[in-house]
């Protein structure tokens, strides 16, 4: 087993979804600027990666989905059931398509029968428009976390890498995310876990823009570019 949590942010970018818009996110070089002066750690950290940016996925229910079948599995074994999945809905992951699949047809694709019924019922939420993005839009970060993880079979990480990845939210601290803890430990010179004391006074320092952060943090410790 295999926690989503500790997952790459390579692994992360492509697990989530593939479509990418290649311009960074509208708050994005107004935080670094008012980071870097808040903190020296940081400011030493976004120089060495200058360029780069969150990158936004465009797909709500695609991302979802993705989300549902790399759950508690490797990143390979993840990939490999995506794209059968994939190709059972005939290369469009859309809720209808995922709706007429029978149960018997998804878990030969190599899903649990829970993750199947998570999916259906998503499907069915999306479809029926009781999950509504536009709602979601309108809400604030602790209201968007409520309202998402009312669907079955995602949790709080999952609804901040949904806000963070999708929706640009500018202030996700994810600290169940394994790859934000390392970072921290590392660049922090700190204990691994940190310990909650520190975790909130880095909270405070990078208060408004700690999605900067935390994508800072994780590219510290894989800074490949990643483009899907």
């Amino acid at each position: 087993s295999y926690n989503i949590c500790e997952r790459t942010p390579i692994e992360k970018t492509y697990y989530i979804a593939k479509t990418i818009m290649k311009k960074p996110p509208h708050y994005w070089n107004k935080a670094k600027k008012i980071l870097s002066k808040r903190d020296p750690v940081l400011k030493k950290i976004i120089k060495k990666y200058n360029k780069g940016f969150l990158t936004t996925k465009n797909k709500p229910f695609f991302s979802i989905c993705r989300t549902i079948v790399g759950q508690q599995i490797s990143t390979k074994a993840a990939d490999a059931i995506w794209l059968r999945f994939e190709k059972k809905c005939k290369k469009k992951v859309i809720p209808e398509n995922v709706l007429k699949l029978s149960t018997r047809t998804l878990k030969n694709v190599g899903l649990s029968r829970q993750k199947v019924s998570y999916l259906k019922n998503i499907a069915q939420n999306f479809k029926n428009k009781t999950f509504d993005i536009k709602k979601l839009k309108k809400m604030n970060d602790e209201d968007a976390i409520n309202y998402i993880i009312q669907l079955k079979g995602l949790g709080i990480w999952s609804a901040q890498m949904f806000l963070m990845f999708n929706l640009n939210r500018a202030d996700m601290y994810p600290t169940s995310d394994i790859g934000l803890l390392r970072a921290l430990s590392l660049n922090y010179k700190t204990s691994y876990p940190p310990s909650k004391k520190f975790l909130d006074k880095i909270s405070k320092l990078h208060l408004g823009y700690r999605t900067v952060l935390t994508w800072y943090m994780w590219r510290s410790i894989d800074p490949v570019d990643v483009e899907y």
